[in-house]
């Protein structure tokens, strides 16, 4: 253990891997709400030299983290199949 996480307490959490999807990454970030997890999501895409960002916020809520994960992921994809670039504008 380091001395910093001994110094003060646990190290940050791995930020979680992308999942690509047409040119796209999607970092699935589902927020604690009451009652569960909110469905969340960041998309990047690398758009004429720029990374450009989309956060999707959804009002569906799941009871556990990976229902959470799944739909969040799931609902990027959505997004990215019918919005394509102009998810980005």
């Amino acid at each position: 253990m380091s001395l910093l996480s001994r110094l003060f307490g646990k190290s940050a959490p791995k930020a979680p891997d992308p999942i690509l999807h047409k040119d796209c990454r999607i970092f699935a970030q589902p927020v604690a709400a009451s009652g569960g997890y909110r469905v969340t999501a960041r998309i990047e895409k690398d758009l004429a030299g720029q990374t450009k960002t989309h956060l999707l916020q959804r009002a569906d809520t799941c009871a556990s983290l990976q229902e959470a994960t799944d739909l969040s992921i799931a609902k990027s994809r959505q997004a990215i199949d019918q919005l394509g670039d102009a998810l980005f504008a």
